[in-house]
């Protein structure tokens, strides 16, 4: 009982110091079905709620066919020749689905938006069915759709199985055995595979152990035996990926020999916060059971490798990252970074620094007014200083020291050590990033409409190929989550919220303004807020707020860095004046019409009839 409370405790400690780095990883890796996959899953508490709500709905024979009709029919009605009927069962599960989602929680739509299609396409097969008639109708065969289906599907998702979930299991544990010794975790840790070139190892190893455990579970009790047996698999892994997978899973069987009771004992010690997770939808679970149960296990690890070094297990002698556990002394440190000490003690030249209003931008917000000498000699000393502190960290110990892996990284690209994520952008970027990402949203918004309504449309209140939205959603994120950056995992859930708060917002202006008309209606949308915004859009303005911040961003401004600064000032002034003066026009006569504004005519009748 000591032995598990000081373990939770050390977890506690260590998931205080990366909270939100811990967090953020166990949410990839519930997106990804990899770990914790049950904590994003409300389908099962949204049927009994909408069964509380609405009994008479849900009768004996209904509640049958539901349980026992699924994609699973569909598919043997494909693989027996039998399309018409897979279609005609697939459309059926749809229909049944939306009406279900009509009387529970309105956030949970099923009725219309990306998530809602892509839950209904795969609950029902009917994407099964939509492939096989395609490449029947491709090859002019009516087995042609079948076999294709079978060899594509079956390799698409085992590649994405193999490189992905099956990998990532590593990268989490990696990321919290170096959360629990150093201060600092930066995001290239995600990538450390790669950098040692060590992804498809990890990866074929993490094959060999689920092979082994699927033929142990043909019997009996070798389902729940070997899964404590080969336990220690992914934390081996993530230690020494050049390891073999016989190695790997030998020395874990033997760290677990006598310890399997010890594990389970310690797996069911975090049920009763497993239960509060699954009171709260799963919301408990993603925010701190997961993170949580993680660090724990994170220190099981590390006691259970003490003690195999200690008894001189086989093969224990190759978990050689002492540095991933311990600190390194000062003196080695000074060894491996002897070039960056002499950068240390040699007194730095005065920094370029930029004066009153322009400094304070620059500070705060990462804006630069103009792109002059003072403006380049500033950002260049930002560059290199930033450089610096990354190494200083390593120098003083408050992140994993990479030059001390037994197995030596690939250094970084000049291309990616220019990308800088903490520069600062003139107004001439930032102008160049709105407009060229309201543009990317009108083409974002298009293209969606058009695949999942069939039909072309100029999207957005403008008249021309742009939706401010996206650019402003860029710009905002650039300069007033500037000081965040250095967070991915707080510049993620900021993105956000702040995407969030401007898209509820601007629906809520553009209404009034325009007289009630109602310019996006998210309404049986996944998990929406009043039909203003919804879990999907939040979600890619997550996405696309870290992508813009730490890749799009310090590419399109290295470009225009390099570029004719007058060519680039002369068109950017052009467009801008072709968006103001669209502006003006569109507030006259705004672009809505069919599939644009005609929220109602895209919305079911029956629930069109209902809300009436």
């Amino acid at each position: 009982m000591s032995v598990r409370k000081e373990l939770k405790q050390k977890g506690k400690a260590s998931l205080r110091k990366h909270y939100l780095i811990f967090a953020a990883v166990c949410l990839i890796s519930a997106f990804l079905a990899s770990e914790f996959k049950g904590s994003l899953n409300f389908s099962t508490l949204q049927n009994y709620e909408q069964i509380r709500e609405n009994p008479e709905s849900y009768s004996a024979e209904s509640t049958v066919s539901q349980r026992t009709i699924g994609w699973e029919n569909v598919l043997q009605d494909i693989l027996s020749d039998n399309l018409e009927e897979g279609r005609r069962l697939s459309v059926k599960i749809q229909e049944e689905a939306a009406k279900q989602a009509e009387y529970g929680n309105p956030m949970f739509g099923r009725t219309r938006g990306v998530f809602s299609n892509i839950v209904n396409q795969l609950t029902s097969g009917s994407i099964l069915v939509t492939i096989a008639a395609g490449v029947n109708s491709l090859t002019g065969t009516e087995n042609g759709g079948i076999v294709f289906l079978i060899l594509a599907g079956t390799l698409g998702l085992f590649v994405f199985w193999f490189f992905i979930q099956n990998t990532f299991s590593v990268i989490l544990r990696r990321i919290f055995l170096e959360g629990r010794t150093y201060q600092k975790v930066p995001i290239s840790r995600f990538l450390y595979l790669l950098r040692i070139k060590r992804w498809m190892k990890a990866s074929w190893i993490m094959l060999v152990k689920y092979f082994y455990h699927t033929l142990w579970s043909l019997t009996i009790l070798g389902a729940v035996i070997k899964h404590y047996s080969y336990f220690l698999v992914p934390y081996i892994v993530a230690e020494n990926p050049d390891m073999t997978a016989r190695q790997a899973i030998t020395l874990s069987r033997k760290m677990m020999k006598g310890h399997k009771w010890e594990c389970f004992l310690f797996e069911i010690s975090f049920l009763g916060w497993s239960i509060l997770g699954a009171l709260t939808l799963g919301i408990f679970n993603i925010f701190y059971t997961n993170p949580y149960k993680s660090a724990s296990f994170a220190e099981y690890y590390v006691l259970l490798r003490r003690k195999a070094r200690k008894a001189q297990l086989p093969n224990a002698d190759l978990l050689n990252d002492i540095y991933l556990y311990e600190k390194p002394d000062a003196l080695t440190l000074t060894e491996k970074y002897l070039d960056i000490l002499d950068v240390m003690e040699t007194p730095s030249p005065l920094q370029a620094d930029l004066p009153g209003i322009k400094g304070f931008l620059a500070r705060n917000f990462g804006i630069l007014l103009f792109w002059g000498k003072q403006e380049k000699a500033y950002e260049h000393s930002q560059a290199v200083q930033i450089k610096n502190q990354e190494l200083s960290d390593a120098m003083k110990g408050l992140v994993y020291p990479t030059r001390l892996y037994p197995i030596p990284e690939e250094e970084k690209r000049i291309q990616i050590e220019s990308m800088h994520i903490m520069r600062q952008y003139s107004i001439c970027s930032l102008l160049v990033l709105f407009l060229g990402l309201s543009f990317f949203g009108w083409l974002w918004e298009v293209t969606l409409h058009l695949v999942t309504n069939g039909d072309l449309v100029n999207r957005g209140a403008l008249n021309g190929p742009w939706i401010p939205i996206y650019g402003s959603g860029a710009v905002l994120i650039l300069t007033l989550l500037y000081r965040l950056r250095k967070n991915p995992a707080a510049e993620f859930f900021s993105a956000m919220v702040l995407c969030g708060a401007l898209e509820y917002i601007t629906s809520l202006i553009m209404e009034v303004l325009s007289g009630g008309m109602k310019w996006w209606d998210y309404s049986g949308y996944f998990l929406n807020l009043n039909g203003r915004i919804c879990a999907e859009g939040l979600l890619t303005f997550g996405i696309g707020g870290v992508t813009v911040v730490y890749i799009l961003a310090p590419l399109i401004d290295n470009l225009l860095h390099k570029a004719d600064q007058r060519i680039v000032k002369i068109l950017c002034l052009v467009f801008l004046t072709l968006f103001c003066l669209d502006l003006v026009y569109s507030k006259i006569h705004p672009n809505a019409g069919e599939g644009v504004t005609d929220i109602g005519s895209r919305i079911p009748e029956e629930t069109q009839q209902e809300d009436f």
